[in-house]
């Protein structure tokens, strides 16, 4: 990881943003890539270890572990074999505590024509960062990028111009292959969250009148409270605890229109057995006292 030029800035939000440094790139070519260092920073104000935005792309290909590295609120964890792809404008981390071992490859927007950047999802933010290829992958990864670095550091073989052009049909060779994994890792984190999310949906539909806690669900399905509110929120666009609490007066609503059950009763069928908390509840959600709601329906 080579030191940053002194040219980050502070955005609106008050986060440094650091530029890729053109002026570190062997030839002054719009990307690096060579082994991971230790004790590096991106600005001599802004330790790794610090929260911070790049505007380019960074691809790590860990040959140690277990690194932790934070990335827009979500902790990762990556070993040797792993690859994380952090891209420009996402807030991250480096971890103190962490041994950063492997290569790194960094990429200045605009190095890559427009194809290339649509072919290789450069900016799929929807992707996940990390990624664990098999060992077929890997290999053909660690392959892709010796070579990349190879072509990077000979500047003696190619006039400037055709060095460029080398890279840059090296480069997306290389990004091809991380872009098919990451789309194929995102699809099985798109199956697994559907599998997720039914098994909670079908939860929620059987106890829903007694529980409306997001971690005991959780805890019931086997998954992490994470876990189940990536899942949901990829289904539904909702968090657990709003869909839980959307099926609670759907409930409370069919009872109110279409029982003659007293207000209390209403409220202890759908989980609440004090009759202030559930006024309380359904008015949050409905803007509507229950009496309201099923005055206006009679």
């Amino acid at each position: 990881m080579a030191d940053m030029a002194d040219r980050g800035h502070r955005g609106g939000d008050g986060i440094r943003t650091f530029p890729f440094p053109v002026e570190l790139s062997v030839g002054g070519v719009g990307m690096q890539v060579g082994p991971m260092g230790t004790g590096r920073t991106w600005h001599a104000d802004a330790p790794l270890e610090r929260v911070h935005r790049i505007d380019f792309h960074v691809v790590m290909l860990f040959g140690g572990g277990p690194v932790r590295h934070m990335i827009d609120f979500t902790e990762y964890e990556a070993t040797a074999g792993d690859l994380l792809w952090i891209r420009p404008g996402q807030v991250h981390r480096f971890s103190r505590s962490s041994e950063y071992r492997g290569t790194v490859l960094t990429m200045q927007p605009g190095f890559l024509p427009r194809s290339t950047v649509e072919a290789t999802g450069l900016y799929r933010y929807d992707l996940p960062p990390l990624l664990h290829p098999d060992a077929a992958q890997l290999d053909a990864l660690r392959a892709g990028l010796g070579q990349l670095r190879r072509e990077y550091e000979d500047t003696a073989t190619l006039p400037q111009s055709l060095h460029t052009a080398v890279l840059r049909h090296t480069l997306t060779a290389f990004l091809l292959r991380l872009a098919h994994l990451a789309a194929s890792a995102a699809e099985a984190v798109r199956r697994q969250s559907d599998s997720t999310f039914t098994l909670f949906r079908d939860a929620v539909e059987r106890e829903f009148a007694t529980n409306h806690s997001v971690s005991a669900y959780a805890d019931a399905l086997g998954y992490s409270r994470r876990t189940l509110v990536r899942a949901v929120r990829a289904a539904t666009g909702e968090t657990p605890k709003a869909f839980i609490d959307k099926r609670v007066v759907l409930e409370a609503k069919r009872l109110l229109a279409h029982t003659d059950l007293p207000i209390g009763r209403v409220g202890a069928a759908v989980g609440f057995p004090d009759a202030a908390n559930f006024s309380k509840f359904f008015q949050q959600h409905t803007d509507q006292t229950p009496a309201a709601f099923r005055a206006e329906l009679r």
